[in-house]
Formats: structure tokens, C-alpha cells, sequence
């Protein structure tokens, strides 16, 4: 299985990257988290020949603004997108006129359902649950091929965070503060906060995405955090866009 950071920014896109969406290519489906500017780029990872299956985790624009480039993929097989309740009719607003290509015009076939929180069989497992973040959010838990993806931005600490990674192969968190910051008023994590989660879910492995443009303005000090935090939190990766790893 092959995970690919197609956009790792948080809030704007900058010479650092894309605003976040993450590929998970499994043996039978094309898994996107999020659609933030990144997911332009996803047709040069994918066939298109595969069902992809698309999971919203919520509806601020960094999240969103990709939507308007589904119109030049051409999927095979459809596409599914998923949201939290209520989603679908802010997705149905969003794409449609006059903003962008109304998803029933998409030269694929593609369904929209909301997940309530709990475990889902879509043909493979998901679990959602809900994030602490000032609008209404959704973390995501996929197991698929013997593996288990977790993805949770954007987020504070919180409970369902480290349910959702429990035991998972990989942990995708977001790291939208620099060490040791805080921001109670709008809740992110530091890569500390970030490291605890993945510590206290036993996650065998971290990725840190969603570094906040206005915070992290060059990839080098995503490098520093790698390099400064892998001794506590081993195979740490301060993800880029572009960047595969195998799981």
C-alpha cells in the first residue's frame, strides 16, 4: 500500500505545498482524505481505472478549494465522496454554479452519502468520529489490506483523535503550531501535542501534515522538526508535498 501527500499545507498554498489532501492507493481503491488544492495533482498517481473514494473531513475552503478541479479527471469506475451529517448539501452548493462544475456534470459517475459517526462497512471499514475544531469536523479510520490508516485534521487534543489512531499503521495528524505553541481559541496541535496522541494511541508510525503557512513558511523548518522530534516519536515523517511512503 502506497500513501502519497498531495498537499500538506494548512490555510493557503505557498512554495512549501498545496493545501492538504493525502492519497492512499490500496489493492482495489483509490482512497483520497481531503480535498485542499493538493488533490489536483492526483491524477499523476492514479490509473483511474479503480473506484476512488473521497472523504471530507470538513467544509473550511483549505479543505475544499480542489473540488473545482474533479472536472478533468476521468474515472472509471466513479467516484464516492463522503461527509459528516449535513455535508451534503453544503458540497452540492459549493460544487455547482456559478462557483464551479455541478458534480452531476462530471464526465464520471459520482455519490454522495454522510456518515454518522460510528463504523462503517463501504465495502471496506471506516470509522469516524468527531474532532475539537471550531467548525464541525471529522477524523477518519480506514482499515483496508490488513493495514490501518488514521486521519485526523484539523484538530486539538482530544479523545477521539487517539481512538481513531489506535494501534493504527499510520497516524496522519496535522502540525499547524510550532513547538510548544498553543492556540485555545482555535484549536491545532504542536508537533507534541501531536507526538502524545500518536504515544498514547500506539500508533506504530507518525505523519505530520497541514503545517500552517503563516507558521511554517519554509520546508527546511519541517525538516528541524523532523530531525528534532524522531528520537521520541521513531520513523516521524514532516510530510511534503509529493512524498510516497509504502506502508
Amino acid at each position: 500500500m502506497q500513501v502519497t501527500f498531495l498537499g500538506t499545507n494548512g490555510w493557503f498554498d505557498t512554495s512549501t505545498g498545496n493545501t492538504v489532501s493525502i492519497l492512499i492507493q490500496a489493492a482495489e481503491y483509490d482512497i483520497i482524505f481531503d480535498a485542499g488544492n493538493g488533490i489536483a495533482k492526483a491524477d499523476r498517481y492514479i490509473s483511474q481505472e479503480k473506484p476512488v473514494y473521497l472523504f471530507i473531513s470538513h467544509f473550511h475552503i483549505d479543505h475544499i478549494a480542489g473540488l473545482h478541479t474533479l472536472v478533468k479527471l476521468r474515472l472509471t469506475q466513479g467516484l464516492k465522496i463522503y461527509t459528516l451529517p449535513g455535508g451534503a448539501a453544503l458540497l452540492r452548493t459549493f460544487c455547482g454554479e456559478p462557483f464551479t462544475v455541478p458534480l452531476a456534470s462530471l464526465p464520471y459517475p459520482v455519490q454522495v452519502a454522510e456518515l454518522s459517526e460510528g463504523v462503517h462497512n463501504l465495502p471496506f471499514t471506516v470509522e469516524c468520529r468527531p474532532l475539537v475544531h471550531p467548525a464541525p469536523c471529522y477524523g477518519y479510520r480506514v482499515e483496508i489490506d490488513g493495514k490501518v490508516i488514521a486521519f485526523c485534521t484539523d484538530t486539538g487534543v482530544c479523545d477521539n483523535a487517539a481512538i481513531l489512531a489506535r494501534n493504527s499503521d499510520l497516524f496522519i495528524t496535522e502540525c499547524s503550531l510550532k513547538p510548544g505553541e498553543e492556540s485555545p481559541g482555535w484549536p491545532h496541535l504542536n508537533p507534541q501535542d501531536a507526538i502524545g496522541i500518536a504515544q498514547r494511541a500506539h500508533a506504530k508510525r507518525l505523519a505530520l501534515v497541514h503545517f500552517g503557512a503563516e507558521v511554517y513558511k519554509t520546508l527546511d523548518e519541517r525538516v528541524a522538526v523532523q530531525d528534532e522530534f524522531t528520537a521520541i516519536s521513531p520513523g516521524l515523517i514532516a510530510a511534503t508535498d509529493g512524498l510516497t511512503v509504502e506502508i
